[in-house]
């Protein structure tokens, strides 16, 4: 609940101030993308960002490489299976899941408009519960990754999934399949 109050509190004063340059008007844009918080979402920021190798770039000399703005938000929910049917309740709820994600990368000033930002999926060697997602924008910007849970995604548009670069933003939505028993 707080987190609403505090997101709506940031949409009013992003509205009350004069026009901002589009660099401040990220997150605005941001949250406008994404909807409103619903109650299993979470603000998925700067802790959980994953510390890549440091690299030299080939254009590092003719830019000034940095990281991109970003702005997103994990989806959590309860899981009612079976077990948790028999053993929970509303009043007593079982343990909220990550359900899915959504990211956005601000990348306005790429240096090569005609290339889209990619993502990739890569192995986390820590363990297998969890996978590193990477974005790779070009220059002027670095690499940028955050852990995320390691489950099946849902590619379709109805369930959710999301993959557009527009305005300088990346826009990468998807939830997790969701596994129904049947004996």
């Amino acid at each position: 609940m707080v987190v609403k109050e505090e997101q709506e509190r940031r949409i009013q004063e992003a509205m009350a101030s004069k026009p901002a340059p589009s660099e401040d008007n990220f997150e605005m844009k941001a949250m406008k993308a994404m909807g409103a918080m619903e109650d299993g979402d979470a603000v998925f920021g700067s802790g959980a960002e994953v510390n890549l190798d440091s690299q030299v770039y080939w254009w590092h000399d003719k830019y000034r490489p940095r990281k991109p703005k970003y702005f997103n938000r994990v989806h959590t929910g309860y899981e009612w299976n079976k077990y948790n049917q028999t053993h929970y309740d509303r009043d007593n709820p079982p343990p909220k899941i990550v359900q899915g994600y959504k990211f956005n990368i601000f990348c306005p000033d790429l240096v090569d408009k005609t290339k889209a930002p990619t993502y990739t999926i890569e192995k986390d060697g820590s363990n297998g519960e969890t996978c590193i997602i990477r974005f790779h924008a070009g220059p002027p910007y670095e690499d940028i990754a955050f852990r995320i849970v390691n489950k099946e995604w849902e590619y379709s548009h109805k369930k959710g999934f999301k993959c557009t670069f527009e305005r300088g933003i990346l826009h990468v939505y998807f939830n997790f399949k969701r596994y129904r028993y049947r004996r």
